[in-house]
């Protein structure tokens, strides 16, 4: 069986299968055999596109990150990074944090079953 996802749906399977100490391609296989015996409800349809807009925001917030470190790394004066560019990091790296842990939130949402 071959699986095909997008960069940020990669991502996110990839860090669940980090979370959990496996590969991606095992990780998901667990997935697919939990839905397909009915253990594991997918997410609805709203569900899923704010799982999308939390992907794309932890992506983007990512990116910041990087740019802030390389603007404060040539930045510096050589005794690290400046002060004020330190905690701009540090805020951006708690609202990845904040991204994650509200898409781990979204991924969890079961519908009931009757």
């Amino acid at each position: 069986m071959n699986l095909s996802f997008n960069d940020a749906e990669l991502e996110v399977v990839r860090l669940a299968a980090e979370r959990e100490g496996m590969s991606p391609g095992s990780w998901a296989g667990r997935q697919v055999m939990a839905v397909a015996q009915h253990l594991l409800v997918p997410v609805s349809r709203d569900a899923g596109d704010v799982l999308r807009e939390l992907v794309q925001a932890r992506v983007h917030l990512r990116e910041t990150v990087t740019a802030l470190r390389a603007l404060t790394a040539t930045g510096a004066s050589g005794d690290g990074v400046p002060e004020p560019a330190a905690t701009v990091v540090e805020e951006a790296l708690k609202a990845v944090a904040r991204v994650d842990a509200a898409t781990v939130q979204v991924m969890r949402e079961r519908r009931p079953r009757s």
